[in-house]
């Protein structure tokens, strides 16, 4: 089937949306072909790699770093680019592609993680190669696949860089073709700056390569075991950008005199002991050193930022150079060696927080404001998620943590969350203000909820408003069994009531 609108139509275009059609086009079908190279990667390259024995799995871990996490994203965008081309029908114009680009692109921080590791891995590959002739003989073997079309391994680790950096390029293009009244061009812009912030925050991950470098050897000397959900430390916080290591060090439980060792991040502190202490005069066990065998045990579970307290003793006069963290309901006393450090954490930690909280207090307010723009609409539709059924299993005990984004452009609500649960019961209410009949369309996708790392996919489902119209004329409010798409099981119950202004009949 060919992505374009038909050529029939195409003639009839003005010429400049028929660039806007080309540029869609072009959109949807290099994310197909990029994503076949994923793909590729993973059977021709990683499969056989690991097979071989002649990798450790660390140093696989360490050339393809996330790989699958790669290629969730574009297949997220992929799919959802396929739905709503599903949805305007195959031979027709599409007419809105940013709200989706805009969505998508806030859940590409996978990327973040690849870059900023990518030097490591290439450098494997290179010593690896330069040093062993039978390495370098294996590496072509692999390339000499038809698929590859004479391209190394190295040339396919590059392409998510590529991808990364031609996203905002081509919106651009979509943008420029896109008329200044259009539908479209608000989203368009929205998703130009998504695409430019993770540009920005992928060269960043590669600029501060020795903080990635940190949390990529937190990964593999501190275990986390008993938490609902696996820490990733070089990953994105849920609300603060790339997670980023602030400060660490050895302190002291005050009462008890057990030592420990402090991670403080921008999202949370963890507090740590050590299980395997590697002891030796050439001072290898240096926390960060690659030399550094020991291992670290979470001592309690992460201390979220936006919710502590730092308090410094009440007698100003003692000398013990120690400090108090309150979290909810428990207070943490530690001693550090010196009153300097003492200081230096305390000020770490607060400011640390305060950032934190500012943060989230500025995104309660934005989508407030977006929220309250409602005073040009032609009407509103009232939504009532009310449950989900068969949902996929995204937990170790065959449940998921399931919540519901429901959105049209720029007005997104969320459902609270469930524990525990494939069939979640929301009943949750939302109206949203519609400002042109035949071009909102409502966006449904369920995700399962995680405290430390973005929300995984659940499925996605749309409905246009025009249809909602034509499906209620005389009939009223309709509830409604919308199957998720893109995921193998899932469906929502919805209740929808379109109250249109102009057409005010007399109670």
């Amino acid at each position: 089937a060919t992505w374009c609108a038909d050529l029939q139509s195409l003639d009839t275009m003005l010429p400049m949306e028929r660039k806007r059609q080309g540029y869609i086009h072009e959109l949807i079908q290099t994310e197909e072909r990029y994503l076949e190279d994923l793909q590729l990667v993973l059977e021709v390259f990683q499969k056989p790699m690991a097979e071989s024995g002649l990798l450790t799995e660390a140093e696989l871990g360490i050339i393809f770093v996330n790989w699958k996490e790669l290629i969730m994203s574009s297949t997220k965008l992929f799919k959802a680019l396929r739905v709503r081309k599903k949805t305007v029908g195959e031979k027709m114009p599409v007419q809105i592609i940013g709200d989706i680009l805009a969505a998508e692109l806030s859940h590409m921080q996978a990327y973040i993680r690849f870059c900023s590791c990518q030097l490591n891995g290439a450098g494997i590959l290179q010593h690896r190669t330069d040093e062993e002739p039978e390495f370098k003989d294996f590496l072509k073997r692999l390339a000499s696949n038809p698929s590859c079309k004479g391209m190394p391994l190295s040339s396919f680790l590059l392409k998510p860089m590529q991808r990364i950096t031609r996203y905002p390029l081509i919106i651009k293009n979509i943008l420029e073709n896109t008329p200044e009244n259009h539908a479209d061009r608000n989203y368009l812009k929205q998703a130009l700056e998504r695409a430019e912030e993770l540009c920005s925050d992928v060269n960043e991950g590669v600029r501060e390569k020795e903080n990635s470098d940190r949390l990529e050897w937190m990964q593999s000397h501190v275990q986390c075991e008993g938490l609902a959900e696996q820490i990733v430390f070089n990953s994105i916080t849920n609300c603060l950008g790339p997670r980023k290591l602030l400060h660490s060090g050895k302190l002291h439980k005050a009462k008890s005199n057990k030592e420990l060792y402090a991670f403080l991040f921008n999202d949370f502190l963890l507090l740590t002991y050590i299980v395997k202490q590697a002891f030796s005069s050439s001072g290898s066990d240096k926390l960060f050193s690659s030399k550094c065998t020991s291992q670290f045990k979470m001592y309690k579970t992460p201390i979220f930022l936006n919710e502590v307290l730092v308090k410094l003793p009440t007698d100003p006069s003692s000398d013990d150079p120690v400090f108090h963290i309150s979290h909810i309901d428990r207070v943490h006393t530690l001693r550090l060696e010196s009153h300097n450090e003492r200081t230096s954490w305390v000020q770490k930690i607060k400011a640390a927080s305060e950032h934190f909280l500012e943060t989230e207090k500025g995104k309660r307010e934005k989508a407030y404001q977006a929220r309250s723009q409602k005073t040009s609409g032609i009407g509103r539709l009232l939504v009532s998620i009310i449950e989900a059924t068969e949902l996929k299993p995204c937990r170790s005990n065959g449940k998921s943590n399931p919540f519901c984004e429901v959105s049209m452009g720029s007005q997104c609500y969320t459902t609270r969350t469930l524990s525990d649960t494939l069939n979640p019961k929301w009943n949750f209410n939302c109206q949203f203000f519609i400002k042109d009949l035949y071009q909102d369309v409502l966006c449904i996708t369920v995700f399962e909820r995680d405290q430390f790392s973005p929300d995984d996919f659940l499925g996605r489902t749309e409905i246009p408003v025009a249809t909602i119209k034509k499906e209620q004329e005389g009939r009223g409010p309709s509830t409604k069994r919308l199957l998720l798409h893109e995921v193998q099981t899932g469906e929502v119950w919805v209740r929808l009531d379109l109250q249109l202004y102009e057409q005010k009949t007399l109670l």
